[in-house]
């Protein structure tokens, strides 16, 4: 491996390779439901699969199941991949390599907002809706734009990752290398520091955030409602 390499976290890995496998294969499914039941907006002549939305609804479960936790991993952790508070102001330098850095931040934090807009909106449907011709509701039309808007931001994300890091990005992505600090052994040590300090510094924290990065920390107050809401509105709301 490049000394030059960047060092991508092994928990980093993990959970961004079973969320993005999730979320791709969400996706997938997602417009096959839309191609099958749908397709006002346009369809491809491929054979309907019946059974797609219970494909789809399995993948979007699972999907939802690892999110929280990417989206928390992210916000924290990984926070200086997403929207920083001179990210749209970077937006002028065109060209720049921070320009391309800024735009994949930016469609980072949008895809984690996307995300749990598309959980929440996909918890709220009915099964029966899209089968019996039902295409008008509310939370179908967000469904709908959420897909559109993830897809949209991981292309960008690639297409950026491709732009910024190149080659040696991929090959940190892949490499099995591991610090003696990353090792899994050490991971509920590490989990347990960073509840405690969580705990300790949370007004203090808060606080920092606001002052320093209040756009990534509205960003997330989005994200964690939205995925509360997702939990809670099935079970007191009946569409």
């Amino acid at each position: 491996m490049p000394s030059s390499a960047p060092y991508q976290p092994l928990l980093l890995k993990i959970l961004h390779a079973v969320s993005g496998i999730l979320a791709i294969a969400a996706m997938i499914t997602g417009f096959l439901v839309y191609n099958t039941f749908d397709g006002r907006f346009g369809k491809l002549p491929i054979p309907s699969v019946d059974s797609i939305i219970d494909v789809h609804g399995t993948f979007a479960v699972f999907f939802f199941v690892i999110f929280p936790v990417f989206a928390l991993y992210s916000f924290h952790a990984g926070n200086k991949r997403l929207l920083q508070k001179d990210s749209f102001q970077k937006l002028t330098e065109i060209n720049k390599p921070i320009w391309w850095v800024s735009l994949q931040r930016i469609a980072n934090t949008l895809m984690l907002i996307s995300g749990a807009l598309a959980v929440l909106s996909g918890r709220m449907m009915k099964e029966e809706w899209l089968p019996t011709g039902q295409l008008n509701h509310t939370w179908y039309y967000l469904h709908l734009t959420a897909w559109v808007v993830i897809v949209c931001c991981l292309a960008i994300h690639i297409l950026m990752s491709s732009k910024v890091g190149g080659l040696q990005l991929l090959i940190s992505i892949f490499s099995g290398k591991i610090r003696p600090e990353d090792s899994p052994q050490k991971w509920s040590t590490r989990l347990r520091n960073w509840f405690s300090n969580s705990s300790v510094n949370f007004a203090g924290g808060i606080n920092h955030s606001l002052h320093n990065n209040l756009p990534l920390t509205v960003a997330e107050i989005i994200v964690l409602v939205g995925i509360v809401a997702a939990l809670i509105l099935p079970l007191v709301i009946s569409n």
